[in-house]
């Protein structure tokens, strides 16, 4: 029997004699271009460093896949390159840059909904214990709360412990936004229905719109027929849906909250890259 040898290093091999089509179009990173600045000669010589693209496409390729990183294939730079470049990225806050461009690109051309927008929190399992990671029924875990416009353009994300009340992670969300700007209406379900809440946002001239628990003992305050926008709060759920289509979120593999939060980061850039 002949023994077939695996390769030493454990990283993929394709079977294509061609390189994948890359997930980055030529028009796409022109947008971000200057944000991920190509590293400088060294002047002493040495290796040169990879250039920035080809460790982004690095990078997506495993927000993209979930796998690990000592998983990329061959074609692309070594696993050490992209988790060091992607680590200098997240901490100088380009992915945050990046989608604070491509959101005012969008507000300039007027498709950035500001009389309303749908908040949600969804539950990500976490196999290390981290920071940003709390018990609950369904396990240990990190909640991250997202923000869209009215077209379901990401507007703002957080990442907290999953343990607290959805209703007290609310205002840290709006805090997040990546444009300055309130949104006119926030639409939620029936984790916010909070009295309190209702006043702080009135405050900042924000009127929550969400149905009242079925257990809530106090008067009724919520207008029926500006219940009504309720029935677009599919638009949250279908924008989490796109960012879950990143695997490397479905599960928390970072230890490092900051890091979680640069994968989450770079989904929604990607996602408004794929709605020019």
């Amino acid at each position: 029997m002949t023994r077939v040898s695996r390769p030493a290093t454990g990283r993929n091999i394709t079977g294509s004699k061609t390189e994948p089509k890359p997930q980055l179009s030529d028009e796409q990173w022109l947008l971000i271009k200057d944000l991920f600045p190509e590293p400088p000669v060294n002047a002493a010589g040495g290796r040169p460093r990879v250039a920035s693209r080809e460790c982004l496409e690095g990078i997506l390729w495993v927000l993209r896949t979930g796998a690990r990183w000592k998983d990329l294939p061959t074609f692309l730079p070594s696993p050490s390159t992209c988790w060091r470049r992607f680590k200098e990225w997240t901490e100088d806050g380009v992915f945050l840059e990046a989608w604070q461009r491509l959101l005012e690109h969008f507000d300039r051309r007027k498709l950035v909904v500001w009389s309303e927008a749908f908040g949600d929190g969804t539950f990500c399992p976490a196999k290390k214990g981290a920071p940003d990671v709390g018990k609950t029924k369904r396990g240990k875990g990190t909640k991250l709360m997202l923000l869209v416009d009215g077209n379901g353009l990401p507007l703002a994300l957080d990442r907290a412990s999953a343990s607290p009340a959805e209703v007290k992670l609310i205002e840290s969300l709006l805090d997040q936004r990546v444009l300055p700007r309130d949104p006119d209406r926030l639409i939620y379900d029936r984790a916010a229905d909070s009295d309190p809440l209702r006043t702080e946002l009135a405050e900042r001239q924000i009127e929550l719109i969400c149905p009242h628990r079925k257990n809530r003992v106090k008067p009724a305050t919520q207008d029926g027929r500006a219940l009504r926008r309720y029935q677009r709060r599919w638009k949250v759920e279908r924008t989490i849906s796109w960012l879950f289509n990143f695997r490397r979120l479905v599960i928390r593999y970072e230890r490092y909250s900051h890091l979680f939060l640069g994968f989450t980061q770079l989904a929604c850039v990607f996602t408004l890259l794929n709605k020019l």
